[in-house]
This record gives C-alpha cells, sequence and structure tokens, in this order.
C-alpha cells in the first residue's frame, strides 16, 4: 500500500491527478464536460477540510471524501443548478427577469 502526503498532494494540477491519487473511480466523460465545476466545487469543500483538520492523515481523507462528493454532485446535478462561479451569481443589469414582473 503506497501512503501519500500533503506535499505530493499539493503538486497535482490535473483533475484526473487527483482522482488517481486518491484512487477515486471516475467517468472521465463526466470529468471532461464537469472539469472546472468539479474542481471549484473540490476547491471550496477543501477549504473546509483544511480549517477544520489538524493531522495530515485526517487532512487526506478530508479531502478524499470532499473530491468524491464534488465529484458525486455533477452526477445528478448541472453546472447551471449549481452556480459555482460569479458569474453565474451576477444579475445582469441590462435584463429584467419574468419573476420580477409583477401584475397590479
Amino acid at each position: 500500500m503506497t501512503i501519500y502526503t500533503l506535499e505530493q498532494f499539493y503538486r497535482l494540477r490535473d483533475a484526473e491527478e487527483y482522482f488517481e491519487f486518491f484512487g477515486l473511480p471516475y467517468d472521465p466523460k463526466i470529468v471532461s464536460v464537469n472539469r472546472l465545476h468539479i474542481l471549484r466545487k473540490f476547491s471550496t469543500l477543501m477549504e473546509e477540510v483544511e480549517a477544520q483538520t489538524t493531522g495530515e492523515s485526517e487532512t487526506l481523507a478530508g479531502l478524499r471524501n470532499a473530491l468524491s462528493e464534488a465529484y458525486s454532485t455533477f452526477l445528478t446535478s448541472s453546472s447551471v443548478d449549481e452556480k459555482l462561479f460569479k458569474v453565474f451569481q451576477q444579475k445582469p443589469n441590462n435584463v429584467v427577469m419574468a419573476s420580477d414582473i409583477t401584475v397590479e
């Protein structure tokens, strides 16, 4: 059994490297379509894990779970549903949403 370290983890760059590092199964098609969204969700979850864990093995286990959760999110949801990026959260200034129109 290979023992990995946080130092090795922090050198990873590609989504596939993260999955291989943690030995998590993944569908390359899902990752290809949702790569940035999975990594963004993972990044958010990663911050929580790093703030709540102390030991290296505990942190690595938390990061593994965070990656699994981020990936699982996009098995049942879409990037538009998740609205992870700022562009999805900002309301355009020059657009009136139908939901904003009321009848008096």
